[in-house]
């Protein structure tokens, strides 16, 4: 079995309240291109929009016209390139530049010799992803609120928008994990709990 060195991350949906969070593991050596996945999987969002990391004052990108605009490759760099190796580091994730999900990334620890096999992995998180295109934190508070009260004049309009029963409080671990082995090619591993 192989090992790797892997960075415990915390995410965090900045400006959400109550938070909508993960923490996930991955091995130091992926890319940025690969963490972004890794975040699309964790929080439930879909890949449908454009997106960016912010690391100290430097964009992040995989597309090929902003990197012509003056961000950087994200395909190019591995985490342990861009310091993720230091217990404290924070960058930002902005993801759909028209909602504005801004996450707050943090590592939380350095997990050396870490099964190679168990990687990535989701180890925690709280509360439902918000629907894309719900119009960012704000928006969405709405979304939660209309949803919470079937007398609103909207309630039906809105159910009907989020494809039916819609759970704020729901986070399926276990299905993020499912994903995340299909999608890194590990389907046969254990789950990680």
């Amino acid at each position: 079995m192989a090992h790797a060195t892997a960075i415990q991350i915390k995410i965090v949906l900045i400006d959400s309240d109550p938070p909508i969070w993960r923490r996930v593991v991955v091995p130091d050596s992926v890319s940025l291109a690969s963490l972004h996945l890794v975040i699309q999987v964790a929080m439930g969002w879909t890949n449908a929009h454009l997106h960016e990391f912010d690391v100290d004052g430097t964009r992040f990108t995989e597309f090929d016209e902003d990197i012509r605009n003056g961000a950087s490759d994200s395909t190019m760099v591995t985490l342990k390139e861009l310091g993720f190796d230091q217990p404290g580091r924070t960058v930002t994730y902005l993801y759909d530049f028209g909602d504005d999900w801004r996450h707050q990334i943090t590592v939380e620890a350095i997990l050396a010799e870490t099964p190679s096999e168990e990687l990535p992995a989701c180890v925690d998180g709280d509360r439902a992803c918000p629907p894309e295109d719900s119009g960012g934190v704000f928006g969405y508070e709405d979304l939660v609120e209309v949803l919470s009260n079937p007398d609103h004049p909207e309630y039906r309009e809105y159910v009907a928008w989020v494809g039916g029963d819609f759970d704020p409080e729901a986070f399926d671990h276990e299905l993020v994990n499912r994903t995340l082995r299909e999608l890194f090619g590990q389907s046969d591993r254990e789950p990680v709990n």
